[in-house]
């Protein structure tokens, strides 16, 4: 099973070296980092970043509050789609996509793989579906138009399998190999949920929004207080996103052969995709 590292869009909020601690200039730099798994059953993704309907139409498939907020570059290349070609694949190779969660900037580019089945919690779909994400911000994080012509639906519980370093886990999902398995990780969207990947080098979590920063999981913790006052903004439980972060903290430092990834910290990007 191989995993390749994807940027699947670039935001560039303002802010510079405060929201994402490296960068210098007036606006930092975000990634949206995707995998894409071969395995025996196909392609599989893990989240999509921004699609090509959403760079070729901003205004009707992206909320101005975050256009403005996020300020993302919407380059076609940088689609799961292109990233895909890019490595010598179809897009029909893929035959599966695994959602941490859907918001705008992880399921945009769900409509590109018309062939693939979606596969995310029960309780993120029912959130989504119904426009509940928490408050003035979260009634604009899910764009309906965005898997509004998605056919092919896996909806699984929070929980339910066996334990994994400690965390409840979804095992069995349709279709995919038993090396993959949805991992809850509750707090920034109430179904949201972390991929865990069995690789040759070892196992390899991808926490999607549960953490933002590669040091809110290290062992000295710090997060530039732009990226921490955006993960606020977008919380639905602050206590279940911070309790989920010190998990992850603990297993971090705990299991060093667990490899841990957050979806928009380029750095941790750039590290997995150079090894990988």
């Amino acid at each position: 099973m191989r995993v390749h590292h994807l940027n699947c869009g670039t935001m560039c909020p303002a802010g510079g070296r405060l929201f994402d601690g490296t960068t210098d200039g007036v606006t930092g730099h975000i990634a949206c980092h995707c995998l894409l798994i071969e395995t025996d059953a196909g392609l599989v993704l893990v989240d999509t970043g921004f699609g090509t309907r959403d760079i070729a139409d901003p205004g009707g498939r992206l909320a101005r509050f975050f256009r403005i907020a996020c300020n993302p570059l919407l380059l076609a290349e940088e689609t799961a789609v292109s990233r895909v070609r890019a490595l010598g694949f179809a897009p029909e190779d893929v035959r599966h996509i695994v959602v941490t969660h859907l918001d705008f900037d992880h399921a945009g580019g769900l409509e590109d793989f018309p062939h693939a089945t979606v596969h995310v919690t029960a309780r993120e779909r029912e959130v989504a579906d119904a426009g509940r994400g928490g408050n003035f911000v979260g009634t604009r994080r899910y764009r309906p138009q965005q898997w509004d012509t998605v056919e092919n639906w896996r909806l699984y519980p929070m929980g339910g399998g066996e334990r994994w370093f400690g965390f409840d886990t979804v095992r069995g999902l349709d279709g995919l190999p038993p090396e993959i398995l949805l991992v809850p990780l509750p707090g920034h969207t109430w179904g949201h949920s972390g991929i865990a990947v069995d690789t040759p080098q070892g196992w390899l979590l991808h926490a999607g929004d549960a953490y933002f920063h590669r040091g809110e999981i290290g062992g000295d913790y710090h997060c530039p207080p732009g990226m921490r006052g955006y993960q606020r903004m977008m919380e639905v439980d602050r206590a279940a996103r911070l309790h989920n972060q010190r998990r992850l903290r603990a297993l971090a430092l705990a299991e060093p052969g667990v490899r841990i990834t957050s979806a928009h910290d380029p750095v941790e990007l750039a590290l997995l995709a150079g090894a990988g």
